[in-house]
């Protein structure tokens, strides 16, 4: 069976409000948002009471890194910052594989999901230059030494961090990628309201790296004109297609609406049409 979720919500101010809402809800675990700055590092690094709430409730967490990380920054003091996050994030999460592993999917270890950073682009007169495609080789060796840095913080934790697609993977992006799913630390996040709201043109890359795919991020959404994290039933994706892929995955899947209305809706779908 899926095991379903639930992100942490801007309209719960607390942990305990997003706690109460999984239970009340009967799903099994909440993504911790670190863009929150109530679920920042120096927050979740009280891993004594954040594991003690989602025990009490019976639930665990999952990890969603700051969307802003960027690994291959080309100044050496932020790249540090964002390496140093994950570091911690990471020995973070090994606290919390306990609670994985008693309310959650033993086999499927604990996601960390992370985006890739786009990086910036130079304008001129004809087109738009994306500076890690220009300086490929300086931006491919900085995801080399991320990729060995997560392997040596991970060690043998049950713990994998997986990419998650958002607005399209730039041919650069996707080879780093395709590096990193070379280890067992990293796997695929398929995020389906983002896949749909870019006419779906991550499909094929994901597709073609389906052994590695982990973790969903499911919400309804439309492609023309783009819009996603709409409730299960809203849009016009084909969900059960999609969730039969999560199935054959075992993955687990985060139903990422931004709403508490929204997410009710989706855990309804779930139990009357999902199935």
């Amino acid at each position: 069976m899926l095991e379903f979720g639930m992100p942490t919500l801007i309209e719960n101010r607390t942990l305990e409000d997003n706690i109460a809402l999984c239970k009340e809800l009967g799903l099994s675990f909440i993504e911790l948002n670190m863009n929150f700055p109530e679920y920042q590092i120096d927050k979740i690094e009280d891993v004594e009471w954040f594991y003690k709430k989602a025990d009490e409730a019976g639930v665990y967490y999952t990890i969603h890194l700051d969307e802003n990380l960027n690994v291959a920054d080309f100044n050496p003091l932020v790249r540090d910052a964002y390496l140093e996050t994950v570091r911690r994030t990471i020995e973070v999460a090994k606290h919390f594989v306990e609670l994985k592993n008693r309310y959650g999917k033993k086999e499927q270890p604990l996601t960390i999901n992370m985006h890739m950073h786009h990086g910036i682009y130079i304008t001129l007169p004809d087109k738009k230059v994306q500076m890690y495609e220009r300086d490929f080789d300086v931006y491919m060796d900085y995801f080399l030494r991320f990729k060995k840095s997560c392997e040596e913080w991970i060690g043998d934790a049950d713990i994998h961090i997986a990419i998650e697609n958002t607005n399209g993977f730039r041919e650069y992006e996707k080879k780093a990628i395709e590096s990193m799913l070379e280890s067992a630390c990293f796997a695929l996040t398929w995020d389906i309201g983002h896949s749909k709201g870019t006419g779906e043109i991550d499909v094929p890359f994901i597709l073609d790296n389906k052994s590695k795919l982990s973790h969903f991020h499911i919400h309804d959404g439309r492609e023309i004109p783009p819009k996603n994290h709409l409730a299960l039933g809203d849009g016009e994706i084909d969900l059960i297609d999609r969730l039969n892929v999560a199935k054959a995955c075992n993955a687990r899947c985060v139903l990422e609406t931004k709403t508490i209305k929204a997410l009710k809706k989706s855990v309804e779908w779930i139990k009357n049409d999902g199935n």
